[in-house]
């Protein structure tokens, strides 16, 4: 949601706000988490919580924890954080996706537009050469496809909170992009076998669902109650769950009424993200993140080839795809460059995109479920991109710095 919008909403509910402390605090809580860096750090805090339980001496609670099947669906506790909890996650994706359609810079940002496409390509691209042969392996494509906006954009203000708003605009609109192939691949490659009639029902529910948001119905329980029962449907249809989530969103009204009032979507964005920062996105981390990293098992990443594909297609794939599709269509002169930023930003830029958690985690256990070789690479190259990219910020703002002076 737009920083105009975040502002609207505190101030229209600002002189209402009653005056007890715990509401204030709670208010504050959901302010700061409606930024991305503050959702990141919370996401560092859950993997790092897992991956000290799961290597501590009560590890064998912590994977006792993942299979346990609690309520109905029979699905297991990481099911509900990976198909439930993530479908909160891409309904504020959906959401996003749509704003800047509609009135963001998505429409005529060339630039960090081709670099994405480029980083997506390239990276699976990496992966199937290395891991060529390996039967089985070409499932796993698309994991190094994905980047972490969240953990990105938390490196990017930690180390580098001096580097023109550019570069994060530019990273904020790779990400966009790079959501919208990253549901496009789970909804058509990641998909089980289709059941049509929960299909069609699910289609019918969210045909109500857009047209209830045309007929501007204000009541946020049956727009709920429908998102529930679309993602029931296409979790019954063998379509991956969280589809229904981006599909609510991406179908949830961005234009407010005639007379000033703010848009459902808005509306919908400053209440859900929050809740997706704070507990979707952390949760589902601490639940796929704990994999134990003893030498043996560490080992083991270096030796197979599927895990050595995430690597290379997180760590040169990226870098490559993302810096090389920016040079490419400025060269051919289809895109431009901002004049507050220079190429060494942007390549510091592509290895931060590097960062692939959330989405390829999620990817990871579709292509291999329970492959712990796989959460590790993913893990082990998003530390090291981090680590990198954190490194040349941290130069370049010295650079810039001492150039200034």
């Amino acid at each position: 949601m737009t920083s105009h919008a975040t502002e609207e909403i505190m101030r229209r509910t600002a002189k209402n706000w009653p005056l007890r402390p715990t509401v204030w605090y709670a208010r504050q809580l959901a302010e700061a988490l409606r930024t991305e860096t503050i959702g990141g750090v919370i996401m560092l805090i859950a993997t790092a919580a897992a991956l000290i339980w799961a290597n501590s001496p009560w590890s064998a609670a912590y994977e006792s924890l993942r299979p346990a099947v609690p309520g109905p669906l029979g699905l297991t506790v990481y099911q509900w954080a990976a198909d439930g909890l993530l479908a909160i996650f891409f309904f504020v994706a959906g959401i996003e996706v749509k704003e800047e359609f509609a009135h963001g810079k998505l429409r005529d940002a060339v630039l960090p537009i081709v670099a994405a496409v480029a980083g997506m390509a390239v990276p699976a691209i990496l992966y199937l050469a290395v891991s060529h042969g390996v039967p089985g392996a070409a499932r796993g494509w698309a994991i190094p496809t994905a980047t972490d906006i969240a953990f990105a954009l938390a490196v990017l203000a930690v180390t580098a909170s001096a580097m023109p708003d550019a570069l994060r605009a530019f990273l904020l609109t790779l990400a966009v992009v790079d959501d919208i192939g990253a549901i496009s691949i789970i909804a058509l490659f990641y998909s089980e076998q289709i059941h049509l009639v929960p299909l069609l029902g699910a289609a019918v529910v969210l045909a109500v669902y857009w047209f209830l948001q045309r007929r501007r119905l204000r009541s946020p329980l049956v727009f709920i109650a429908l998102g529930v029962g679309a993602w029931v449907l296409l979790h019954e249809s063998g379509v991956h769950p969280t589809v229904a989530g981006v599909l609510c969103g991406l179908l949830t009204s961005v234009h407010g009424d005639d007379d000033g009032e703010l848009s459902p979507a808005a509306r919908a964005d400053h209440v859900v993200r929050p809740i997706s920062a704070g507990v979707a996105v952390p949760v589902f981390a601490f639940l796929a993140a704990g994999v134990r990293l003893d030498p043996q098992s560490l080992g083991s990443v270096f030796t197979d080839r599927i895990a050595l594909g995430v690597i290379v297609g997180l760590l040169v794939g990226k870098f490559i795809g993302v810096f090389g599709g920016a040079w490419l269509s400025v060269r051919l002169g289809f895109a431009r460059i901002s004049e507050d930023l220079y190429w060494r930003d942007l390549a510091a830029a592509s290895v931060l995109a590097g960062i692939g958690f959330t989405v390829s985690l999620l990817i990871g256990d579709r292509a291999f479920q329970g492959a712990h070789r796989v959460t590790t690479a993913v893990l082990i190259s998003s530390f090291a991109a981090s680590v990198l990219a954190a490194a040349l910020l941290h130069v370049r703002v010295r650079r810039r710095t001492r150039d200034d002076v």
